[in-house]
């Protein structure tokens, strides 16, 4: 009688070739974000050395078919591990994604608000006065007439620079004042007697 592997229900006959392959797929990509890291960030993750040797080796090659070859060999030597050595990595690689895409969303609204400082500069102003009250309201105009002037002249955009500046500056002075006001709200308030 021929039985197959699916006759006998309480066997562990691992996993599948298909899981298999998303698993070495995944720690393929996984080598890749490795590579593209810079050396400071990478030195920060705690990977085996066997890893870091083979990430170095990889960087040095520079021929396109000997480096797709050696970063296949990467994965080979990252799959010899327990995927749980590095569960640290991937969770690091996560949090910098994720600060990254919020990094770029508030880079982008400030350049959408000075593009509408530029455009509609009473509207825009009053909505910066009131986000930021404790902005130089006369520099930020000046800024403004300077980045027209600049813009309608084909002139370098200095002062079009220094109204980004100027925002960002004010948006990390504003964080910081929430952070300070959040930390008064968690100290104990003293008794008086």
């Amino acid at each position: 009688m021929n039985r197959t592997y699916t006759d006998n229900p309480d066997h562990d006959y691992g996993p599948t070739r298909t899981q298999q392959r998303k698993d070495a797929l995944a720690v393929l990509a996984l080598a890749v974000q490795l590579l593209e890291l810079p050396p400071s960030k990478l030195a920060r993750l705690e990977l085996p050395e066997d890893v870091e040797r083979e990430i170095a080796n990889t960087r040095r090659i520079t021929a396109h078919i000997a480096r797709k070859r050696q970063l296949a060999f990467l994965a080979k030597v990252m799959r010899r591990h327990d995927a749980s050595v590095f569960d640290g990595v991937r969770a690091a690689l996560g949090e910098n994604r994720d600060r990254q895409r919020q990094e770029t969303a508030a880079m982008h609204r400030l350049e959408a608000t000075r593009d509408r400082l530029l455009s509609d500069p009473d509207n825009a102003m009053s909505d910066v006065i009131a986000q930021y009250p404790n902005v130089d309201r006369q520099h930020l105009r000046s800024l403004v007439r300077q980045a027209k002037i600049e813009k309608d002249g084909n002139k370098p955009p200095r002062a079009y620079r220094e109204i980004y500046q100027l925002l960002k500056d004010l948006a990390a002075g504003n964080r910081t004042d929430e952070a300070a006001d959040e930390d008064a709200d968690d100290l104990p308030e003293e008794n008086e007697d």
